[in-house]
């Protein structure tokens, strides 16, 4: 049994452009209830997740604290400014996390399953980010081929991940130094810390971000087919 505790990092911030709608994806309905909330009520089923950190726009704190309420998720919250990039937003929110592990999350990916936060978590190595293979090819280039990619070796990753808290605190602040951008956590932690064992755990193919309205056509099909109660 893994006696470990930890923060839930929740990022929310996304403002949704890509998606041509009058509000941020994540407050848009999906099945009959707002995206943020699908994944905030199967971590309230986490006894290993005490607390949560959501990452948001400043204007949306008292609809997500009404959500919460609404919904019935009671673990604690605080709630962190979210930043100009998805990175900023990041260390925004690292700042109020206090516990020694964390695992990071963003409510644009609604469909993963308190089962799977539960692998994540059970995962032996203390990083960890779920992936799954790239099923299409990728090459390099600008209006042209310019070198490629061996499928074979690339991977889709995906969140939720976990990793030590003050582990990915150093990598931020190391980036911050050197004003450089990262899409993404691991890679950052990769890139400073080689040495650091991230291990990739095989992620879910229904586990799709959110981002365009083709998205959202899709991800009705995916809650009435995998996840809607008989």
């Amino acid at each position: 049994m893994n006696a470990k505790t930890y923060t839930l990092l929740y990022l929310s911030g996304g403002t949704g452009s890509r998606m041509h709608a009058d509000v941020p994806k994540q407050y848009m309905d999906l099945a009959g209830m707002p995206v943020i909330v699908h994944s905030l009520l199967r971590i309230e089923s986490i006894d290993a997740i005490t607390d949560m950190v959501v990452v948001c726009a400043p204007e949306y704190r008292c609809h997500i604290q009404s959500l919460l309420h609404e919904y019935h998720i009671s673990k604690p919250v605080r709630f962190a400014d979210c930043g100009r990039t998805r990175q900023e937003s990041v260390f925004n929110g690292l700042q109020l996390v206090e516990s020694d592990d964390m695992i990071l999350h963003e409510s644009a990916r609604p469909f993963v399953t308190a089962d799977d936060f539960r692998r994540l978590i059970n995962e032996p190595h203390r990083n960890a980010t779920f992936g799954i293979p790239v099923p299409f090819t990728v090459v390099r280039g600008h209006e042209r081929y310019e070198s490629l990619l061996e499928r074979s070796e690339l991977v889709n990753i995906q969140l939720p991940q976990k990793y030590d808290t003050r582990l990915l605190k150093s990598a931020h602040e190391k980036a911050v130094a050197e004003k450089r951008i990262f899409t993404e956590d691991g890679s950052m932690i990769f890139h400073y810390f080689p040495e650091t064992h991230i291990a990739i755990c095989q992620g879910m193919d229904y586990d799709i971000k959110l981002t365009t309205p083709v998205d959202m056509i899709v991800a009705e099909k995916i809650y009435e087919t995998l996840f809607r109660e008989s």
